[in-house]
């Protein structure tokens, strides 16, 4: 399974779907020593299902509840950065926080997404400001290129966007000047050497290219906005848009939808 991450969502696993950046991640299934119609599989070892996988592009910051998934569902999980501006210019797009109606609702639902996922949202004092003057493509362009210098897994990634989320979603801070995205990057346990080179690194034509490839797999994919989720079964894709998904996408995928608290659920 693959998702993206836009900047700003609909609530901490995926923050207001009127967003301004994306990360892409990638799950696929895994499977620990058990007997399939192939043969058996060594323990610890992680296979895709032939004909089943799940890419979704999800708003970011890195979205706490849909990391947890992976320890509760048989999934692995990737991250990559998308741009979620680039993604509402190819599909013609518009934000629907345009919409006074609509605007009002979402400003009231946020609070109500907020309390029922338990995160600590706390919204932009100007909103148009942080999502539409300021927006986010430098801050996607560094966690770009902070994947790109990982090696062995996304935990920085995961890490430095949680961070960028709570800058902008609960501190009203700023996101887009490289003293803000060294802030965040060393809150999140990176260097003062790694983070100058990673600011220098987001620059570069590499990683623009890197954003623009990710932002037009979203597009091929008939993405108009984050979070986005395409859920390929047998060669067949189902695609998902929103944050309120996860029970239809875990029926998709043969999984089973504990809530946003799956831990708990169990109890």
């Amino acid at each position: 399974m693959s998702c993206g991450i836009g900047t700003v969502g609909r609530d901490w696993p995926h923050t207001p779907s009127n967003t301004v950046g994306g990360v892409v991640c990638t799950y696929h299934s895994r499977f620990k020593k058990k007997n399939i119609e192939n043969g058996q599989l060594a323990g610890g070892q992680r296979w895709q299902v032939p004909g089943k996988s799940l890419n979704c592009f999800m708003t970011w910051s890195l979205p706490t509840h849909g990391l947890a998934l992976r320890n509760v569902w048989n999934i692995d999980l990737k991250l990559r950065p998308a741009f979620l501006g680039g993604i509402m210019q190819g599909s013609g797009n518009k934000p629907p926080g345009l919409v006074p109606n609509k605007f009002l609702y979402m400003t009231t639902d946020l609070h109500r997404l907020a309390q029922y996922f338990q995160v600590p949202i706390s919204p932009p004092a100007d909103p148009f400001e942080a999502m539409f003057e300021k927006g986010s493509l430098s801050a996607m362009r560094f966690v770009a290129a902070v994947q790109e210098r990982e090696v062995g897994g996304d935990k920085q990634v995961e890490q430095v966007s949680r961070e960028l989320w709570m800058r902008i979603w609960s501190q009203d801070k700023d996101i887009t000047q490289p003293a803000s995205l060294s802030e965040a990057a060393m809150k999140a346990g990176l260097s003062a050497s790694e983070v100058e080179e990673l600011l220098k690194l987001s620059t570069s034509k590499e990683i623009k290219d890197k954003l623009k490839r990710s932002t037009q797999e979203a597009l091929d994919h008939r993405a108009f906005g984050f979070p986005l989720a395409v859920c390929h079964v047998n060669g067949k894709a189902e695609v998902f848009f929103g944050s309120d998904r996860f029970e239809l996408i875990a029926h998709c995928i043969g999984e089973k939808w504990m809530g946003p608290q799956p831990a708990a659920a169990k109890l």
